[in-house]
């Protein structure tokens, strides 16, 4: 199992593909097996790296000081997968954490899509992750799980995919932290605010939301997009927060589209 140890934490990655060096990062839940999905597609072009983040999956269940230390974390593993620099796809708090490297290491960037993600812990974001750490504490993981599936995916594909999402709402338990590990999570992301440093980034980047998320509404996308210099943005019409998974093939066009272009640039 290839492991890496940075800062206290011992980190799980894997690597996929052939092709120029793409890494993807995960949003809150933190695991690589998030973008199972996609990894057919990507891979017929890329190198793929996929990492479980501190505090999640096989990685050490150790609490969170950061983005920033999440973004360290990130250069750790390219390290280890012999990745100089690579193109960078992250949903949700992976799309900060992609933020964080092109403010703090923009050499090991090639280009950017921010997908999902926030700008700041605002107060509705306060409220809700609130909510989310109330739960995971009194109620345990499963209800964890299913609140989460409320917020990661629109009605129309919960009502599709009934089994399916019992499925994986078990085996997100299985890889999720104690309830003070995910906390210190909850609370890295909410911390994160880099929006006056953000004129700085050079790095090509891209900006995808879709207009049904409710985890990270769209104005957090409108943001990034208007202070990161040169930003493309691209809003679809369904797929909630979690788009790469319940319009995947949506997905994919988007992101092939993108990182093909930028590859040959």
């Amino acid at each position: 199992m290839p492991l890496v140890e940075r800062a206290g934490a011992e980190l799980y990655w894997e690597r996929h593909g052939a092709g120029p060096p793409l890494v993807l990062a995960a949003g809150l839940g933190g695991v690589g097996s998030y973008w199972a999905p996609n990894l057919p597609a990507l891979t017929q072009h890329f190198t793929v790296l996929t990492f479980d983040q501190r505090g999640t999956g096989a990685s050490s269940k150790v609490r969170v000081q950061s983005v920033e230390e999440m973004a360290a974390d990130i250069a750790a593993v390219m390290d280890a997968a012999q990745f100089d620099s690579a193109h960078f796809l992250g949903h949700s708090t992976g799309g900060a954490i992609g933020v964080a490297l092109a403010l703090e290491r923009p050499e090991r960037l090639r280009s950017l899509m921010v997908y999902a993600s926030t700008t700041c812990g605002d107060p509705y974001r306060r409220k809700l992750l609130g909510l989310r750490r109330q739960i995971h504490e009194q109620l345990g993981a499963a209800a964890y799980g299913q609140y989460t599936s409320l917020l990661l995916y629109p009605p129309y594909w919960i009502n599709a995919n009934e089994e399916r999402l019992a499925a994986a709402e078990t085996q997100a338990a299985g890889q999720l932290g104690p309830p003070d590990v995910q906390a210190s999570r909850l609370d890295a992301i909410l911390s994160f605010d880099r929006r006056a440093e953000l004129s700085k980034i050079r790095v090509p980047t891209m900006v995808l939301c879709a207009d049904d998320d409710i985890l990270t509404p769209r104005y957090f996308s409108e943001e990034y997009a208007r202070l990161i210099p040169g930003a493309r943005a691209l809003y679809v019409p369904k797929g909630g927060h979690a788009l790469s998974r319940t319009e995947p093939e949506l997905f994919n066009q988007i992101a092939l589209q993108f990182f093909t272009e930028m590859s040959a640039s």
